[in-house]
C-alpha cells in the first residue's frame, strides 16, 4: 500500500529535479515515522514477555528489506540521515552479533559507547535482546549499564545487571554497578560492594578503588576506612591504582595527614600519584603544600608533569596570586607543547586573569584555535575579577556572534557583570534566555538572578524568582535575605530566617551580616540582640563580618558602650575602627573618636576615606580647630584632600569652627563639587551673616548646572532668615512650587523662622495654619523662639501647647516659656510651667561648656569644681531666669 502511494505521488511529477526532491522528502517521512514506530515498541522492552518478543523479532525481520531499500534510496539522491535515524537503520538492517564477522564496521559494543540520547541506548539494548547478544554478552552489557547511569536511569541498569550477572562469575560487572551507581550520584556504592562480598564473588583491584572513589565523593569517612581496613588484609595497599584512590579519598575527607602518609609510603609511584597530592592539597587550603609538591614532582626523576598536573597546579597560583610561577608553568606547557590543548589555555587564561594580568590572558585567549564554552567563561571571568566588566559584556556578545551557546557557568558569571555596569534590562533578557534553554533551574543562575533583582530594587521578581526553585541551597536563602533587607523590607527578611531553619538550613556568617543592618535600620536593639545570641549560638560572633556588623548595628541604635564591647572582644581591622570613629563623632563623646583614630595610627592600621570623615566631623562638633587642621595636613600627606567626600567634610569642619576663609580655599582647590558642598559653603556664609555672598554662591551654583536639591533651598532660606531677607526668603520659598520641589518641614521652618525674626508673627502663624503637612517640633520651635524675642505671650503659649504634646519630656521648651512668663512677671504662670515639669518629671538638661587648652578639650558641667575660680566677667546671670535646675 505505502509503496503504491509513493509511486503514485512521484508520477505526478514531472520535472526531473522536482522527482529528486519529492523523492527526499518521502525518505525523511519514511524514515522519521519508522523511526517513531520502533522507538515506541522499544521503550518498554524490559516488560515485553516472550510472545510480543517472537512477534516484534518478526516484524524487524519483514522490516530489513524496506530499510535497505531505504538506505539505497538515501546514497541515490544524496540525503543523508540525522545520527538517530542512521543509528536505527544500522540497528535493522544488519543481522546482529555482539561482533558481526560479516559487517565487521558494525559493532554493537562500539554503538552502546557512542549512543548520545536515552533513546538510542535502548535501541541498541532492544537490537542486543533481538539477536541473543544479551544476557550473554557481559562486556556489552557493561557498556550499556553505564550509559544507562549517565542518563540517570537506575531501574534500568539494575535490572539489566540482575539478567546478566548469572554470565559473570568475576568482579568485573559488579564493578561495573559500583561505577555506574557513582555516575547516577546514587548512595548506595557500599551496599552493593557488601552484596558483593555476600555473594562470594572475590574483590579485585579495581573493585576497591571504585568503592573508595564512591566514598570520597559522599565523604562517608567511616565506610571509607572499612573498606581501607579490608585493602589492607587482602594485601593490596601497595597497588597504586588503590594507592592514588586511597589518597584522594583521604583528602577529599580533609584527612591530609593520612593522603601525605600514603603518598610517602607507596613503593611505586605513577603521574596520578603525584597529581593526586597536589590535587587534595589545594582542596584544603594547602596551597603553599601544592607547589612544594609540584616542584619535587619536577626534581623527580622518571615524572614530568602532565596536563592534569597543569590544570591542576595553575588554580593553585591564582589563588596565591603568584604570577611568577603561573608564568614558569606556561613557559613548561609551551616548552613540552601542551599549550596547543584547549584545555591548558582555559587555565592559563583563568590564572593570568586572576593574577589581575588582563593582558596576558587575553593574548592567550585569542591563541586558542578551538574555543569551547570554558575558554569564553575562563575570559570572561578574567575580566569581570578585574574590573573591566563592559569588556566582559563585549566578549559575552562576541561569543553569541560566533555561535557558541552559552550555558549555566557563562550566564551565572554575566549577571554580577551586569550587575555592576546597572544593565539591568539585558538581565533580564539573560533571564528569558534562560527560561527558553531550560537552564533557568541551574542554582547558581537562580542564585544570581535573585541578587541581581534585588540589587536593581525588584524584590518582587527575586522573590518569583526564589518561590520557583526546585532546589535551594544557603547561598539562595542569603541572597534572598538581602535582597528583603537592601530594599527595606526588613520584617520579610527575619521571617525567612524562621521558615530557613524549618527547612534544615543552619544560619551561617552571610545570614548574620544580611540580619544586622536591617536591624540598624529599623533602630531595633531588641532584634539585634537576637541575631546577637544567635550567632553567638552559632558559633558565628568571632568572625570578622560578623563582629563588624554588630559594631555597627549597636552603634547606629545608639548603644556605643555595647558596641565598644563587641569591638573589645573581637578581632579587629580598619573597618572595626571606622564604625566605631563615625559612631563616636555623631555624639557628644567626640573625643573617642579622636582617640581611636590616633590608636589607629600605633597599630599601623591605614585610615581611609572613611576615617577621615570620621574624625573630621568629630573635630566639627567639637569646634576644635587645633586638631582638625593638624589632622587635614596629615590628610594631605596620606591621601589627598581633593576627594570628594572628604572634602565635604573639611567644609563642614571650617564653617562650623566659624573658618569660612578656610572653607573657601578648599572649595575652591576641589577638582568637583557636588550639590553638598555648595550647600555647606551657602550655610557656611548664611550663619556668619555673609548674606550676599550665600545668595550669590546659590545662584552661580544654578548657572553652573549643578542639579540643586531641597537641601538648598534650606541653605539659602536659612541665610535669608539669619540675615532677614524676607522677601527675597519669599521669593524662594514660591519658586520651589515651580521647580516641582514640595516644601518639607524644614524649608516651613526656616519660613517661620524668618518671618518671626523680622517681627511678622501673624504672618507666621498663618503659614502654619495653612500648612499642608502636619507640623512637627521644629516649626513650633522657631514660632517660640520668634515669640522670645518679641515678646508674643499668646502666640508662645499656642506654639507651647503644641510642643508639649510632640516633645513632654524637652525640658528647654518648659524653660523658654517659664523665663517670657517670669519676665513678664505672670508668676501664677510660671508655677503652673514648673508643676506641669515636675508630674511629668521632666528634669533641666545640665549645661555644659566645652574649652579648648592647648591640645585638649575640656568640659564643665553645671557643679563641677573642677576649676576652683571663674573670672566674673566669664559668666553674668539674667536675675530674671528664676528657673533653677530641677533636682
Amino acid at each position: 500500500m505505502a509503496s503504491r502511494i509513493v509511486c503514485i505521488f512521484i508520477k505526478g511529477v514531472t520535472e526531473n529535479s522536482e522527482r529528486k526532491i519529492a523523492h527526499c522528502q518521502i525518505i525523511e517521512k519514511l524514515l522519521s515515522l519508522q523511526f517513531f514506530l520502533w522507538n515506541h515498541l522499544t521503550s518498554y522492552f524490559e516488560d515485553i514477555n516472550a510472545l510480543l518478543l517472537s512477534m516484534l523479532n518478526h516484524l524487524h525481520h519483514a522490516l530489513r528489506q524496506f530499510h535497505l531499500a531505504l538506505l539505497l534510496s538515501c546514497r541515490k539522491y544524496n540525503y543523508k540521515p540525522n545520527p538517530t535515524q542512521t543509528l536505527y537503520l544500522s540497528t535493522t538492517t544488519t543481522p546482529c552479533t555482539h561482533a558481526s564477522p560479516t559487517y565487521p564496521r558494525f559493532d554493537l559494543l562500539t554503538l552502546s559507547s557512542n549512543v548520545q540520547t536515552l533513546c538510542q541506548t535502548k535501541q541498541v539494548h532492544a537490537s542486543a535482546l533481538l539477536n541473543g547478544v544479551l544476557p550473554h554478552s557481559v562486556s556489552l552489557c557493561a557498556s550499556l549499564m553505564l550509559r544507562y547511569a549517565t542518563f540517570r536511569s537506575p531501574e534500568t541498569f539494575h535490572h539489566l545487571f540482575q539478567q546478566t550477572v548469572q554470565h559473570c562469575h568475576t568482579a568485573f560487572l559488579w564493578n561495573t554497578l559500583i561505577r555506574a551507581c557513582s555516575i547516577a550520584q546514587l548512595n548506595d556504592n557500599f551496599q552493593t560492594y557488601n552484596q558483593m562480598v555476600r555473594s562470594g564473588v572475590g574483590p579485585d583491584d579495581y573493585t576497591f578503588p571504585f568503592v573508595l572513589k564512591a566514598c570520597a565523593d559522599l565523604l562517608e569517612v567511616k565506610k571509607g576506612m572499612e573498606v581501607h581496613g579490608v585493602v589492607f588484609k587482602v594485601g593490596f595497599d601497595y597497588d597504586v591504582f588503590v594507592g592514588n584512590t586511597l589518597m584522594l579519598f583521604y583528602g577529599n575527607c580533609g584527612d591530609l595527614r593520612d593522603a601525605k602518609r600514603i603518598f610517602n609510603e607507596m613503593r611505586e609511584r605513577d603521574v596520578v600519584s603525584w597529581n593526586t597530592v597536589i590535587g587534595v592539597l589545594p582542596v584544603n587550603e594547602c596551597y603553599m603544600e601544592a607547589l612544594d609538591y609540584y616542584r619535587e614532582m619536577n626534581s623527580a626523576i622518571g615524572f614530568k608533569p602532565n596536563v592534569v598536573t597543569v590544570i591542576s597546579v595553575l588554580p593553585v597560583c591564582a589563588e596565591l596570586k603568584d604570577e611568577l610561577m603561573a608564568s614558569q608553568i606556561h613557559s613548561y606547557v609551551v616548552k613540552v607543547g601542551l599549550d596547543l590543548l584547549v584545555t591548558t589555555g582555559n587555565a592559563l587564561v583563568d590564572v593570568y586573569g586572576k593574577c589581575g594580568n588582563v593582558k596576558a590572558s587575553k593574548q592567550i585567549f585569542d591563541e586558542i584555535i578551538q574555543k569551547n564554552e570554558v575558554s569564553w567563561n575562563a575570559s570572561i571571568t578574567s575580566l569581570s575579577c578585574m574590573g573591566h566588566n563592559l569588556e566582559a559584556l563585549n566578549t559575552f556578545r562576541l561569543m553569541i556572534d560566533v555561535g557558541v551557546k552559552p550555558n549555566s557557568v557563562t550566564i551565572s558569571s554575566m549577571l554580577p557583570v551586569l550587575v555592576e555596569l546597572e544593565f539591568f534590562g539585558v538581565g533580564k533578557e539573560l533571564h528569558g534566555f534562560s527560561v527558553r534553554t531550560g537552564i533557568e533551574t541551574d542554582i547558581f543562575i537562580a542564585n544570581s538572578l535573585i541578587d541581581m533583582y534585588a540589587k536593581s530594587g525588584r524584590p518582587n521578581e527575586a522573590s518569583n524568582v526564589f518561590q520557583e526553585m526546585d532546589k535551594r541551597n544557603i547561598v539562595s536563602w542569603n541572597a534572598m535575605i538581602a535582597n528583603f533587607s537592601q530594599n527595606r523590607l526588613e520584617l520579610e527578611a527575619f521571617g525567612l530566617v524562621k521558615q530557613m531553619q524549618a527547612h534544615d538550613e543552619i544560619p551561617n556568617s552571610v545570614t548574620f551580616t544580611n540580619l544586622l543592618p536591617a536591624c540598624a535600620r529599623l533602630g531595633s536593639r531588641r532584634l539585634g540582640k537576637e541575631i546577637h545570641a544567635m550567632a553567638v549560638r552559632m558559633g558565628s560572633a568571632s568572625d570578622l563580618f560578623v563582629s563588624n556588623a554588630l559594631t555597627d548595628m549597636y552603634a547606629k541604635c545608639g548603644c556605643l558602650s555595647l558596641a565598644r564591647n563587641v569591638f573589645n572582644i573581637s578581632v579587629r581591622d580598619e573597618i572595626s575602627y571606622n564604625i566605631l570613629i563615625v559612631g563616636y563623632s555623631q555624639t557628644t563623646d567626640c573625643l573617642e573618636s579622636l582617640s581611636l583614630f590616633s590608636e589607629m595610627k600605633l597599630k599601623g592600621m591605614m585610615h581611609d576615606v572613611v576615617s577621615f570623615m570620621g574624625v573630621i566631623s568629630a573635630c566639627a562638633n567639637l569646634t576644635a580647630i587645633k586638631q582638625g587642621k593638624e589632622i587635614h595636613g596629615f590628610l594631605v600627606r596620606k591621601i589627598s584632600d581633593t576627594h570628594l567626600f572628604v572634602a565635604n567634610s573639611l567644609l563642614d569642619f571650617y564653617t562650623k569652627c566659624g573658618r569660612i576663609d578656610l572653607a573657601a580655599k578648599v572649595f575652591d582647590c576641589m577638582p568637583k563639587k557636588d550639590v553638598a558642598s555648595w550647600n555647606t559653603m551657602i550655610l557656611g556664609y548664611g550663619m556668619l551673616g555673609e548674606l550676599n555672598i550665600a545668595i550669590r554662591l546659590f545662584e552661580k551654583m544654578r548657572e553652573e548646572g549643578v542639579e540643586y536639591d531641597s537641601v538648598s533651598y534650606i541653605a539659602v532660606l536659612s541665610s535669608c532668615s539669619h540675615g532677614g531677607l524676607v522677601e527675597k526668603g519669599k521669593k524662594y520659598f514660591e519658586e520651589m512650587r515651580t521647580q516641582n520641589i514640595e516644601p518639607t518641614e524644614k524649608h516651613y521652618a526656616c519660613m517661620v523662622d524668618l518671618l518671626g525674626r523680622a517681627g511678622l508673627m501673624e504672618e507666621a502663624a498663618e503659614l502654619i495654619k495653612g500648612m499642608p503637612i502636619v507640623p512637627d517640633a521644629n516649626i513650633w520651635g522657631a514660632l517660640l523662639g520668634a515669640c522670645r524675642i518679641h515678646g508674643d505671650l499668646e502666640l508662645a503659649s499656642w506654639a507651647a501647647e503644641h510642643l508639649f504634646e510632640l516633645k513632654p519630656d524637652h525640658s528647654g521648651y518648659y524653660i523658654l516659656l517659664s523665663n517670657m512668663y517670669a519676665e513678664a512677671g505672670r508668676w501664677e504662670e510660671v508655677n503652673r510651667v514648673r508643676e506641669l515639669m515636675k508630674s511629668r518629671k521632666v528634669k533641666k538638661d545640665c549645661a555644659i561648656s566645652w574649652l579648648q587648652v592647648q591640645d585638649q578639650a575640656h568640659a564643665f558641667i553645671v557643679g563641677d569644681d573642677a576649676m576652683e575660680t571663674l573670672n566674673s566677667d566669664s559668666w553674668l546671670p539674667e536675675s530674671w531666669y528664676v528657673l533653677t535646675q530641677q533636682k
